[in-house]
């Protein structure tokens, strides 16, 4: 799992590619739990994602910190 990206999330940033629409983020309410959630959205579709599969997605989708239509630049 990547520290990089797990730390991201955790830090309320936005990972995701708006031109397809993708988004991980992890709610403010996850914070300092110890198996803590993620968002995925994807063109509108949301699902719950556990931080260590939100860590490799946004790997394999090669996300990037991003601004969400909606939330902004955090999460939280």
């Amino acid at each position: 799992m990547s520290v990089v990206v797990s730390e991201e999330l955790a830090a309320g940033v936005i990972l995701g590619d708006p031109e397809n629409q993708q988004y991980i983020y992890m709610p403010g309410s996850e914070i300092g739990v110890d198996d803590p959630m993620c968002i995925f959205e994807d063109r509108g579709n949301k699902t719950d994602l556990h931080l260590k599969e939100a860590v490799e997605l946004a790997k394999r989708l090669t996300l990037k910190p991003v601004v969400h239509p909606i939330l902004g630049k955090r999460s939280y």
